[in-house]
């Protein structure tokens, strides 16, 4: 049988680049090489596309993080320059290898190479954001995860909520703030925001994971901080109402038009909530797979992972987070590329359902491929 040769691509612009290293590396460790050809295929921090030399090995996103922190700040430049070719082609991807010296010097030799599919393993803006996206739609080359409105909605937390609003789903109550918006009213806009929310609130970059860039504010201080903080990171912040007693529940879904729901875990975090260093680098964290819910607390959330899901119009994977409250479950947000180390919580969940982690990599490209197959069958002419 023909091996299908698989795209990873990995790295990208964003915060969460080291990240996607670790993710990356879990990706090679698992495909099976009797079925697929995997090719590195890595982003750098510039934008810069590289067909690596070697792909990632560490799969540990602290020691990622560490490493990359260690380093000197200059992106790296090993592996021959990479061009995806965004427009149907024999030839996915383009490598160009530039002479530097010798009797060649100044010229570069061009090679194509065609992939059967994509497998983006990119979290955060310029890759789980819809951009990615559709540049691969562009080339109409089969990829694993969400078309592009599906990605785009699942990173802007203020738009996914107002999908989540209008598909029924209970979200708790928040505001998005425009960063300019912020800079021309500081004060009149943290006035509206403790008497819409009261304090304590959570404040976010609207376009971003891994919770970069979040914090918690129990006071005007620590809320005028907090704004400016997750301005940094993005045009437009959300503000949410922090949930009494809170635990942090999620849920991974695997599918396209059917899709189906894990078991659900429990986080709990080493710090007050489950930022980006109680995520990457403390080891306090726990998580509790399966959560210890009632029958029918678990169902539910089973359910309303499912809705989300099809809210959003999703496709191949994705990780719903809640906020359970004594009262009521939360839908917290959903990522179309989450966490995809061995340890991370999707393949925990999964492995937890019966479904280890090469299996979930077989099911992932099966169905990037059946998608990708019926969307060959739209009429694109009217003629």
């Amino acid at each position: 049988m023909k091996r299908l040769r698989v795209g990873v691509l990995y790295g990208g612009r964003s915060g969460e680049h080291e990240v996607s290293l670790a993710s990356a590396a879990a990706v090679f460790a698992n495909l099976d090489r009797t079925r697929y050809e995997p090719i590195a295929i890595r982003i750098e921090k510039d934008g810069r596309w590289a067909l690596a030399d070697r792909p990632p090995t560490t799969v540990s996103a602290a020691e990622v993080i560490e490493q990359s922190r260690l380093e000197a700040a200059r992106p790296s430049r090993s592996g021959r320059e990479v061009h995806l070719v965004a427009r149907p082609s024999e030839e996915t991807i383009l490598s160009i290898d530039r002479r530097s010296s010798g009797e060649d010097e100044g010229q570069a030799i061009v090679t194509g190479l065609n992939l059967d599919v994509i497998f983006p393993v990119l979290h955060g803006p310029y890759g789980e954001d819809g951009t990615i996206q559709g540049l691969l739609e562009l080339a109409n080359i089969a990829y694993v995860g969400a078309g592009v409105l599906a990605s785009a909605v699942g990173m802007d937390k203020a738009i996914m909520k107002v999908v989540f609003a209008a598909a029924g789903l209970p979200v708790c109550p928040y505001r998005a703030v425009l960063r300019h918006e912020w800079q021309a009213g500081r004060d009149a806009i943290a006035s509206e925001l403790e008497k819409s929310l009261s304090y304590p609130m959570f404040v976010k970059p609207a376009n971003l994971g891994s919770s970069v860039g979040i914090s918690k504010a129990k006071a005007r201080p620590e809320l005028l901080d907090a704004m400016d903080l997750a301005g940094a990171f993005d045009r437009k912040i959300v503000v949410e109402a922090a949930v009494p007693s809170a635990r942090e529940i999620e849920c991974a879904v695997l599918g396209n038009d059917d899709p189906e729901a894990s078991v659900a875990g429990e986080v709990i975090p080493s710090r007050e909530f489950y930022d980006y260093e109680a995520k990457y680098l403390d080891q306090g964290s726990k998580v509790i797979i399966p959560a210890s819910l009632g029958p029918k607390t678990a169902a539910e959330i089973q359910r309303l992972s499912l809705l989300a899901f099809k809210a959003i119009d999703c496709a191949g994977m994705a990780r719903v987070d809640f906020l359970l409250s004594p009262e009521k479950i939360f839908v917290n947000e959903l990522n179309t590329i989450p966490g995809f180390t061995t340890i991370s919580m999707y393949s925990k969940l999964w492995a937890a359902s019966g479904v280890d982690y090469p299996a979930l990599l077989d099911r992932l490209v099966a169905l990037s491929l059946a998608r990708h197959a019926e969307k060959q069958q739209l009429r694109t002419s009217v003629t």
